[in-house]
């Protein structure tokens, strides 16, 4: 049974950073993970995938040049710098069934077939 957890949300002022950690126990190989987030009234965002071994990553446009995903194993991280009032929302932390992120189809929610619970980030202005 596959388990995914996330954790390292919470309140930062506009210009700050947070770091965001997810673990996906019971995954039978470091299949690719990825990041999203949805805001109250909004769809959920795609924010960011990474490959099995790291070596292949995707941005949203949105967290581009700000937010730096990486991962150790079934570990991974998104590291949140410059942080806006607008990045508030319930951050997710999801798990494929591939080893690659699926190239265009990174963003969709359909190419994760595992998904955490959520860790809220706040971001005060």
């Amino acid at each position: 049974q596959v388990q995914v957890v996330e954790s390292g949300g919470g309140l930062v002022q506009a210009g700050g950073s947070l770091r965001l950690s997810c673990t996906a126990s019971g995954l039978t190989w470091n299949y690719a993970m990825g990041w999203f987030r949805q805001a109250p009234g909004k769809k959920r965002e795609g924010l960011s995938c990474i490959s099995w071994n790291g070596g292949t990553t995707y941005y949203a446009d949105s967290v581009k040049g700000r937010f730096t995903i990486s991962r150790d194993g079934l570990m991974q991280y998104l590291q949140m710098n410059s942080l806006k009032p607008e990045d508030t929302a319930m951050y997710y932390c999801a798990a494929g069934t591939a080893l690659s992120c699926s190239g265009s189809r990174w963003y969709e929610e359909a190419t994760y077939k595992y998904w955490g619970q959520g860790t809220q980030v706040t971001v005060s202005s």
